[in-house]
């Protein structure tokens, strides 16, 4: 028979969860909401938004669901999940108590503080607050975060002390408070951690591209590509990642009336001598992360993604390849400020297969107008290379993306350069 599995969100890291789904042999059929061109093609879009929780829910009680896998983090703090096992639907992403560790900043600090937690110092500042002390007491770069969900874009790191007070007082005439964290030194990676009452289990390491341009610089974005696994993680990290970070988080969640069952995203920066700390948790895949590192999962990706939903990782632990991955996003003209949609996509966006591994395209920002492959957001699509070594899979990944078109479309050559 096998199992009906509904996939909540319409970008990136959907298309990936999607493409690893209709891989594991105990999946029949995948749907998504809302979905977009490339989910479109594999499996069933439904136009319900990712943040219509009643509509998500009814459309898993309509298509019979064996499984939701919850995308995105506004769905999981307005209680997607909630209402999921509510009606005995198993549900892949944290109840809304746990997902207030992405949902509030100050929330994630406090529980981090609470259980000794190696991150930043933290100052809350308000309109009561001696904004010129503030800034002057660590000295730049200043990192500036918002309280509230922001899509990735609610933080400032600068060296420019105007810009940082400008962001600080902008945020608390929106949102009557902002964090100024202390400025962590070191490279940054990223470790996924599947994580239930019964255990957890880390995902090989990756490392994002956060800013726009090659070398590491100019604005914040979303993600302009990732690799995976990254050697910066090493076994000595991981373990004391693990030892430090990890399991105290892990004992915590678990001790709650509700346990947390999900995809716990830790932002590890690590600095020279190997000790890693906490720069944000998110409760659920990152994007592009999940690009590279779903298709290391070398076991049925459907029945550890249900194993997680229904408390019972211990018993389901995956298995990965000795394979890397990478993945370069290709952006919109104007991203990532305002960027221009509505512009067709051509080119050979089908998989390519060599003899010792393939690159293929995760859409994300796409969708068919009149028949035609147009952009539809400010991450347009990535090009993930997979092969035995990271520079096969580099070479695979930018050899997939010269083969396709969007006018203005701009992309970072540079994705995986601190490992190679």
């Amino acid at each position: 028979m096998g199992r009906i599995v509904l996939v909540v969100g319409g970008g990136g890291r959907e298309h990936a969860l999607t493409i690893g789904l209709l891989e594991s042999p105990s999946v029949r059929t995948v749907h998504v909401a809302p979905g977009n061109a490339g989910t479109g093609a594999i499996a069933t879009n439904h136009d319900v938004s990712a943040g219509d929780v009643e509509g998500q829910v009814a459309l898993a009680q309509s298509l019979g669901a064996d499984l939701v896998v919850v995308g995105p983090e506004a769905p999981l703090v307005g209680g997607l999940s909630d209402a999921l096992r509510a009606i005995g639907i198993p549900s892949f992403g944290p109840h809304a108590a746990g997902a207030m560790l992405e949902g509030s900043k100050d929330f994630a600090k406090q529980v981090m503080l609470d259980l000794n937690i190696p991150t930043a110092g933290v100052q809350h500042l308000t309109e009561a607050t001696n904004l010129d002390e503030a800034v002057d007491r660590w000295g730049a770069p200043w990192v500036v975060k918002r309280d509230v969900l922001a899509g990735g874009k609610g933080v400032v790191v600068t060296e420019d002390r105007d810009e940082a007070l400008d962001f600080i007082r902008t945020s608390i005439r929106s949102d009557g408070m902002v964090l100024l964290e202390e400025f962590l030194a070191g490279e940054e990676a990223s470790m996924l951690v599947m994580m239930d009452e019964s255990g957890f289990v880390a995902l090989p390491c990756s490392q994002d591209h956060k800013r726009v341009g090659e070398g590491d610089v100019g604005l914040n974005t979303g993600g302009m590509g990732a690799y995976a696994p990254a050697p910066v993680a090493t076994e000595a990290v991981r373990s004391r990642a693990i030892s430090e970070i990890v399991e105290p988080m892990h004992k915590h969640l678990s001790s709650q009336q509700i346990p947390y069952r999900g995809c716990l995203y830790v932002g590890l920066m690590i600095d020279e001598e190997g000790a890693p700390s906490v720069v944000e948790y998110n409760v659920r895949f990152g994007d592009p992360e999940t690009q590279v590192t779903i298709p290391l999962i070398s076991s049925d990706l459907c029945e550890l993604l249900l194993a997680v939903a229904e408390g019972r990782l211990a018993d389901s632990m995956p298995t990965f390849s000795a394979d890397h991955a990478l993945t370069v996003v290709l952006a919109a003209e104007g991203y990532p400020g305002h960027p221009e949609k509505g512009r067709p996509i051509t080119g050979n966006l089908s998989d390519d297969i060599v003899p010792d591994g393939r690159a293929f395209i995760h859409h994300a920002g796409t969708g068919i107008v009149d028949g035609t492959l147009v952009s539809t957001g400010g991450r347009v699509l990535a090009s993930t290379g997979i092969a035995p070594t990271l520079s096969e899979a580099r070479d695979l990944a930018y050899q997939k993306l010269s083969n396709v078109q969007l006018e203005g479309a701009h992309f970072r050559r540079d994705i995986g350069h601190k490992a190679l």
